[in-house]
């Protein structure tokens, strides 16, 4: 999937809850929190899934290993060079971007789906409420949905490079390495979906979202 498809499928959420909304000058607070996550993980995404958006970002970038890093075992620190692990973080880190990617209309639908029902407390609270209950609500769904970009980017970008680092070190595979990147670039994206959805409720006008300005400036609920 394109960016620009993760964009266009958060239009359609959009429209989605303005269409509800068209028939009065208020809206529910189940339509803010869903439009909240909507805008927080429309922000957090486009930037991870930019060129050098996980590996450019010191809270997001995607970690290896012990077994890849040099942590573990002594001859893996020998014959993983410095230059050989930073390749293969970079992969690693690109990798994550591509299941990122191609997991966005997963979270779309999970915010569509999803019914508060302590929508007022989530409104009207501090923190990323909203971003904690989505995630819940998803359980593992987005780790799952993000393993065959994750696949997809290690064999792409630099596949010899994934062999060779893969050859040394021991306790760990491919599908371990998979799993990993998946597991951490899943916390990432909450984690900055988190970050969003506590600074549009810091300003709501930034958001320049009639919905989310309306209803986290405290007046337009029902």
């Amino acid at each position: 999937m394109q960016r620009r498809q993760f964009i266009a499928s958060g239009s359609v959420l959009a429209a989605f809850i303005l269409a509800g909304c068209e028939q009065g000058l208020h809206y529910s607070l189940a339509e803010v929190v869903r439009r909240l996550l909507t805008v927080s993980s429309q922000r957090a995404l486009s930037r991870l899934i930019a060129p050098g958006g996980f590996y450019d970002n010191q809270v997001a970038r995607i970690t290896l290993p012990d077994e890849l890093s040099g942590k573990g075992q002594a001859i893996a620190r020998i014959l993983i060079t410095s230059l050989l692990r930073d390749r293969l973080q970079r992969q690693v880190n690109e990798a994550a971007a591509v299941g990122a990617e191609r997991a966005a209309p997963v979270i779309a639908d999970a915010i569509i789906s999803i019914s508060p029902q302590d929508a007022a407390a989530i409104v009207r609270g501090n923190g990323p409420l909203a971003t904690d209950l989505l995630r819940q609500h998803m359980g593992d769904a987005l780790f799952s949905a993000m393993l065959p970009g994750v696949d997809e980017g290690l064999r792409t970008f630099d596949s010899q490079v994934v062999q060779d680092v893969l050859k040394v070190a021991t306790g760990i595979d491919f599908a371990g390495l998979r799993r990993d990147i998946a597991r951490k670039a899943s916390d990432a994206i909450f984690a900055e979906m988190g970050r969003e959805e506590v600074a549009i409720r810091a300003d709501p006008r930034s958001s320049r979202d009639p919905v989310l300005i309306e209803g986290l400036g405290g007046s337009g609920y029902r």
